[in-house]
């Protein structure tokens, strides 16, 4: 059997959800392939991790449709952010105040944005959800792409789309390479109540032997973020809930008070992606299976909003000339654009994790100065706050 579509999607997340819902309009035939089930879709269980939202990225959720489906009380403000290194009591800061708004953005729960992108694409006609699906093989010829499932049901498309993750095996089976880093560490992800008020301020620590994060939440909880080597995150992952408790209270030096988990706790492996292509022929990779952003930032979601509206909009063009939704120039004027979108901010993360992780004197000394010049330097502080919010 062979379904024909003009445009076929491998992965059914965020990036591949708002994708299709991208192209609703176009009166393009659209299908999400997705090994899950539509039950885990639709109902996505809590995974720990929280995704900082910008102002722009934020418009782009309004105008996509999945505002509307997130709970008020789900989005917290994301007014300040601060850096801190090693045992000094010296921050970085970044206020809104140097943005010109009343923050610097929004931090929202992963399986909130997914549950909210599922419910943006299900009464979509245009757009069919396979899920169960298991793709076994992928191949292209001049002009299309066909994608063979497990069942041998066979997809017919004009143009395919990876966006199943940063270890991407669509990306794989198309012959892309990615430039991969794993530093060797794990995150423990999860949610705290605590004592003391956060004031809506992001924090990330770079202590010495650690990496620390919180994530500020509504009322007086946040999501806290551990990174340590894959041993000791896992003695953590099963301690008894009272001596976690302690164990996290000291690690953040009572600055928060007493701590207390709130959810579950989740692991994931320290791990970033950069494709040396995003696209073949036929083919494009958007979301974290084209940039798998370092979670210093977390800014992975937006980076791959940015890649949604550009390659979408390229194929808005093409369908109102008649033209090719598929074609290679097209493709290629994609893969430009979202380089020149991602590139820098990859490589500049990628540095700054790597110095404020060195555990070798030199690094700790030079990262100490570093800190402290970059809170002198007006500018550069500007800069950087106004990629934070990106309040275009």
């Amino acid at each position: 059997m062979t379904t024909h579509v003009d445009i076929a999607i491998i992965g059914a997340g965020p990036a591949g959800l708002c994708f299709a819902k991208s192209l609703a309009e176009t009166g393009l035939k659209v299908m999400l392939i997705e090994r899950q089930s539509e039950a885990a879709i639709a109902d996505p269980a809590f995974d720990g991790r929280e995704i900082a939202v910008t102002h722009h990225s934020a418009k782009l959720m309004q105008a996509l449709g999945l505002w509307e489906h997130i709970d008020a009380q789900a989005i917290s403000p994301l007014r300040d952010a601060r850096v801190l290194n090693g045992a000094s009591l010296f921050a970085l800061n970044f206020s809104h105040s140097e943005t010109k708004q009343t923050e610097l953005g929004y931090l929202i729960s992963n399986h909130h944005i997914r549950k909210a992108a599922y419910e943006a694409v299900k009464g979509c006609p245009a757009i069919k959800l396979h899920t169960d699906a298991q793709v076994t093989s992928i191949q292209a010829v001049d002009d299309s792409i066909s994608v063979t499932l497990a069942d041998g049901e066979m997809i017919q498309a004009k143009l395919l789309v990876g966006a199943d993750s940063r270890f991407s095996e669509t990306r794989r089976a198309m012959g892309i390479a990615a430039d991969m880093h794993d530093f060797g560490k794990t995150m423990m992800v999860c949610v705290m109540e605590h004592t003391v008020p956060h004031e809506h301020t992001a924090w990330e620590w770079f202590d010495y032997g650690q990496t620390l994060a919180l994530l500020p939440m509504n009322g007086m909880r946040s999501s806290v973020v551990v990174t340590l080597p894959p041993s000791e995150i896992a003695r953590l992952m099963h301690a008894p809930t009272d001596v976690f408790n302690q164990d996290m209270a000291t690690r953040f030096q009572h600055r928060l008070g007493a701590m207390q988990l709130v959810s579950t706790r989740h692991a994931y492996p320290l791990v970033t992606a950069y494709a040396k292509r995003m696209v073949g022929q036929r083919f494009a990779l958007v979301g974290d299976a084209a940039v798998g952003m370092h979670p210093v930032t977390a800014h992975g979601f937006n980076f791959g909003l940015k890649g949604i509206v550009t390659l979408s909009s390229e194929i808005k063009l093409a369908v109102a000339q008649g033209r090719d939704i598929g074609n290679n120039s097209l493709l290629m004027r994609f893969e430009s654009a979202h380089r020149r979108n991602t590139r820098p901010l990859f490589m500049a993360t990628h540095a700054i994790a790597k110095l404020y992780t060195s555990e070798i004197l030199p690094a700790r000394i030079l990262r100490a100065g570093a800190l402290r010049l970059g809170s002198r330097v007006k500018p550069f502080k500007h800069a950087v706050g106004a990629m934070l919010a990106d309040a275009r």
